[in-house]
């Protein structure tokens, strides 16, 4: 268990796989090797993901030579990654989680600064990149990322991107009491912690292949992080509606002052057509947006009401039976 000063005894580190076959095996030695030069009691985690590749195969095999410190979690199918991890997290046995991308962009090398930043007092350790090998595009769209869950979480983080991430346990374990269906972990475990900081870590290009997050994967992403998190957009709305009503309001006012005061045959008041259809369009521009957000709401309650659960565990390989959790 974790000591009163912030002493870590034992650490997981829980990595979602999907469809890696080409540099699985050289995360696992690498992973392994960096977790052996920690001096802890450490267990290493992968959840397969519903990879179609080799991918489970070379998870089996890493868990069958190294039971109990290397354990694969294969789900039915394809649930996304934040899903995956939360998988990981209903098996982990560590007072220290670590999390980490299985495309090797964030060195597992790194996992020593994590665990000494949280021996430091602190329940969640995030990371900044430095020196990112990812596209332009890339890299605005985690700006825009970085920007909402500030604003949302109010916890001053400048790379909510990142995946590799430190959580004590206790914030883990509050995470796995929450139900929700969407769930974006960085913003969800820092509503629960204390202390938290960052620090820097290096960044690499991919390994192998190309990133799983697609433009269309990314704007959804930004659905996910805006409605699951907060009711920001519903309250933009309603300030939105206001604006838009005074102006139509301000609108009308002008137009009947035209009218009293200029000719008959002002433009403004006999030939307004396309301004009137400029306003109409307007206000119904504005009305389908508030339908299309408050949908997005009423699907997640319809979601959550169903209470499925977020994942299915099809099989646990490397976890010994009768292995007890230390904190338990």
């Amino acid at each position: 268990m974790e000591s009163k000063r912030g002493e870590i005894n034992f650490v997981s580190v829980v990595v979602p796989v999907y469809n890696e076959e080409g540099c699985l095996q050289q995360l696992i030695d690498r992973t392994l090797a960096a977790l052996d030069k920690c001096g802890k009691k450490f267990e290493f985690i992968m959840v397969d993901d519903g990879s179609r590749d080799s991918s489970v195969e070379i998870m089996r095999k890493a868990a069958e030579s190294r039971p109990d410190q290397v354990i694969a979690c294969i789900l039915n199918r394809n649930y996304g990654q934040h899903s995956a991890i939360m998988a990981g997290f209903s098996l982990v046995r560590g007072d220290l989680v670590i999390t980490l991308d299985a495309d090797l962009q964030n060195p597992p090398e790194e996992i020593a600064n994590l665990i000494a930043a949280a021996e430091k007092g602190n329940d969640v350790v995030g990371t900044v990149r430095q020196n990112r090998q990812d596209t332009l595009f890339r890299r605005w769209a985690s700006k825009l990322v970085n920007f909402v869950a500030m604003k949302t979480t109010g916890v001053d983080m400048c790379d909510y991107g990142c995946m590799l991430r430190a959580y004590r346990r206790r914030v883990v374990d509050a995470m796995l009491m929450c139900n929700e269906r969407s769930t974006f972990i960085p913003i969800l475990a820092n509503t629960f912690a204390h202390n938290t900081c960052e620090i820097p870590v290096q960044h690499a290009e991919r390994a192998v292949g190309e990133s799983k997050y697609s433009l269309l994967k990314l704007i959804n992403l930004q659905f996910n992080l805006l409605t699951c998190m907060t009711t920001a957009p519903l309250r933009v709305l309603t300030y939105f509606g206001v604006m838009a009503a005074g102006c139509g309001f301000l609108l009308s006012i002008y137009i009947v002052a035209r009218r009293l005061i200029q000719e008959e045959h002002d433009v403004w008041t006999n030939g307004g057509t396309f301004t009137l259809f400029a306003v109409l369009f307007f206000f119904t521009g504005v009305q389908m947006i508030g339908i299309g957000v408050i949908g997005e709401y009423i699907g997640r309650i319809y979601t959550d009401v169903r209470s499925r659960p977020r994942y299915f565990v099809e099989e646990i390989v490397g976890r010994k039976s009768g292995a007890e959790d230390p904190q338990a």
